[in-house]
């Protein structure tokens, strides 16, 4: 395969997007930790599932965590890879690019876990309402 600048910069747009993604991600479950620790503290309201509400959320956090430092980590390999193509370092970037692939591909993975947790958030929510059937 030849690499060239080209090769590595189609990694960009994808890179912003997804870290875009996670930043999104990250802010929103950041904001229902705030909420949920705010009613335990100042309101002592206790949801009925706060246990498995909590280890929930600890695993997303700790997903979201892998993905966004994956890919900030898959984006810094992209960099050196340009880098090295600089200096006329073809195997090195190969070898960069390839590095850059592999992290992406590990962040998605994180990232599609984290989803999954997160549907398993949702069902908490919805365990304690009873849904009627007709």
């Amino acid at each position: 395969m030849n690499i060239d600048y080209t090769v590595a910069a189609l990694m960009f747009p994808a890179i912003a997007l997804v870290m875009g993604v996670y930043s999104n991600r990250f802010h929103t479950l950041s904001a229902l930790v705030r909420k949920l620790h705010d009613e335990y503290v100042f309101e002592k309201h206790i949801p009925p599932e706060w246990k498995k509400q909590l280890k929930n959320l600890s695993r997303r956090s700790v997903n979201l965590k892998y993905a966004i430092g994956l890919a900030g980590t898959g984006f810094l390999f992209n960099m050196i890879t340009i880098f090295a193509l600089y200096l006329g370092q073809v195997f090195a970037a190969r070898l960069l690019f390839g590095m850059c692939c592999l992290f992406m591909i590990f962040s998605i993975l994180f990232f599609l876990w984290e989803i999954i947790v997160s549907t398993k958030a949702l069902s908490l929510h919805l365990s304690d309402m009873k849904i009627d059937e007709d």
